[in-house]
């Protein structure tokens, strides 16, 4: 039985989307993206000359700086840098900017739930304003497990401060290219059924041996469905000439 959601979502329903690209006039690239009450702007500057320390100058450096809402950053926010710095490597061509430093900054506005995954799409939108070379996007989704068993997408904070365990997944849409014809050979293979990313915090399952990896793979399977969808809506928001302006999505 499927379980009743505050603001009346069906478990497989995200949240509203809101993408806003160049939203900031003095950085190379920018965006503005929102699901539902939670929102992130994301600011892309370079790629600069030279590395930062510990980092191959044969290949660019991504740098991730993540701001939140109010305070100092602690030991949360310094894991997300370091999964997004990860996750931006994993999609950017590091060997067309050799020994340069690309900067991303991410500035949380407001946090209602889903608030890592929000950044990472804030993110890929900036780097694709900014022109920095990609292998392929990515959108990312949060998928909460409920002490039911059900599977509810992109949670609010309440929702999420009530389930036993969430994954957050990132999955690779290969099928638009922001690059050039044929560029998409430069590094790696197509990975249109892949994971980029997957970050699981909770427990899955402590009743049956195995049910953990089977609901694991049902988040995967309802986090891949609704990828889809995002990475329609990226598309129609990347593809927009006007670089103001700002598509919804339901």
């Amino acid at each position: 039985m499927e379980i009743d959601r505050i603001d009346e979502r069906t478990p497989n329903q995200l949240r509203p989307l809101i993408c806003s690209r160049n939203v900031l006039n003095r950085a190379h690239g920018s965006s503005s993206w929102s699901q539902g009450d939670t929102k992130v702007l994301a600011a892309v500057y370079g790629p600069k000359a030279g590395t930062k320390k510990n980092e191959n100058p044969e290949r660019a450096c991504i740098e991730v700086i993540w701001k939140p809402k109010t305070g100092q950053s602690g030991k949360l926010e310094k894991e997300y840098e370091m999964i997004l710095k990860r996750t931006l490597q994993s999609i950017c061509i590091l060997t067309i900017n050799p020994n340069t430093t690309t900067s991303v900054i991410i500035q949380v506005v407001s946090d209602d739930g889903a608030l890592l995954p929000c950044a990472i799409n804030a993110a890929c939108a900036a780097l694709v304003d900014a022109g920095i070379p990609l292998k392929h996007l990515a959108v990312a989704v949060c998928c909460g497990l409920a002490d039911s068993g059900d599977v509810m997408l992109d949670p609010t904070k309440l929702e999420e401060q009530k389930m036993k365990a969430f994954t957050y997944l990132v999955f690779p849409n290969s099928v638009f290219s922001v690059l050039p014809e044929g560029s998409l050979q430069v590094e790696g293979e197509p990975v249109e059924n892949g994971i980029i990313t997957s970050v699981t915090q909770g427990l899955m399952s402590v009743s049956f041996k195995f049910v953990q990896v089977e609901d694991y793979l049902h988040c995967i399977e309802r986090g891949r469905a609704a990828s889809a969808k995002m990475s329609a809506f990226l598309r129609r928001s990347l593809q927009s000439q006007l670089p103001s302006d700002t598509l919804k999505a339901g």
